[in-house]
């Protein structure tokens, strides 16, 4: 517990929030290509096959990225966009790959968050937003 005159000369210390993602150098997404695909465990509570792939940047830097979703098309040399969000149970890993962008396709059976997974909306709900916003 600080004094009063502690905070009357010094002030009170903010906090500084931490950037995992350091290899991004401030930008929000970075392109890639991909080196190797791994499956890799996650941490102790937890048990699966995780997909992982390790991604040159367009910045000369190497990292570990996840690959979300179920099933992917990834392959050696394929391009990458890379956002620095990562997988909670895989250490050390803080990057995640971006899905329906370059190389990496989209999930073709997602109704629900779409947009995290990559997937284009079907044609029978585009009709039917047509035909709602339609100007009379």
């Amino acid at each position: 517990m600080l004094t009063h005159n502690q905070i009357l000369f010094n002030g009170r210390i903010q906090k500084v929030k931490k950037n995992r993602a350091t290899n991004l150098k401030n930008q929000p997404q970075i392109k890639g290509v991909v080196l190797r695909v791994r499956i890799q465990t996650p941490k102790k509570p937890n048990s699966a096959r995780r997909p992982v792939c390790k991604v040159a940047l367009t910045n000369k830097r190497t990292i570990l990225a996840h690959i979300p979703g179920a099933g992917h098309n990834l392959r050696k040399h394929s391009q990458v966009l890379i956002a620095g969000v990562g997988c909670k149970d895989l250490p050390g890993i803080n990057y995640t790959c971006v899905r329906g962008v370059y190389d990496f396709s989209g999930m073709l059976s997602k109704s629900n968050r779409r947009s995290v997974y990559g997937t284009k909306l079907p044609d029978k709900l585009k009709k039917k937003l047509r035909r709602k916003f339609r100007q009379i």
